[in-house]
């Protein structure tokens, strides 16, 4: 089930809200603009099934979202305990960046932690099998999949080379809490 655990920076870094109702859940992430949906992520798919099986099997929503959202590609990330690039990979968004594009992921296996900035908050958000979540471009946020990472996860982009990070060199993600899986 959907987590969102919220940390008041003026109070610390202890966290000060935990949740898992939807309409809670909604309700934190309106004054960050983040799109949060609950899909149903059934399709049956292999085990290790890759980026065109993902895709095929959630064909009618992903091309639905990419008609509203106006995106023009998507691929499909997949992570487990044994890939040999965990670690880099999880290094790789563990600060804190933005992006100029919007950063849309729906969940279809496993689970990942999101984490949203503002002046007085942090947010963290830890996504699961069948939801989606945008994260509106320039906002601040990090993603942790964990140290031994299991998720697989359909991400969408409004322009066909995908987003880049552009990270603020803030260290804030050093000093909340990662997400362990």
């Amino acid at each position: 089930m959907t987590q969102l655990i919220s940390y008041d920076l003026r109070k610390g870094k202890t966290p000060s809200d935990l949740t898992r109702d939807e309409r809670d859940i909604r309700r934190a992430l309106m004054p960050f603009d983040v799109r949060y949906e609950r899909w149903e992520a059934n399709a049956p798919l292999a085990p290790g099934a890759g980026q065109d099986a993902v895709l095929a099997a959630y064909r009618k929503d992903v091309d639905r979202l990419m008609k509203i959202g106006g995106y023009q590609s998507c691929d499909v990330v997949r992570m487990n305990p044994e890939h040999p690039d965990r670690d880099a990979m999880r290094q790789k968004f563990l600060s804190e960046h933005t992006h100029d594009d919007d950063e849309v992921r729906f969940f279809v296996e496993g689970a990942g932690a999101f984490y949203l900035r503002n002046d007085d908050t942090v947010l963290k958000v830890v996504c699961e099998q069948g939801d989606l979540l945008s994260v509106p471009k320039h906002t601040r946020h990090w993603f942790d999949m964990g140290a031994r990472p299991l998720f697989a996860a359909i991400r969408l982009f409004t322009t066909p080379e995908g987003w880049v990070a552009t990270f603020t060199g803030d260290k804030i993600a050093d000093t909340v809490p990662k997400y362990e899986s």
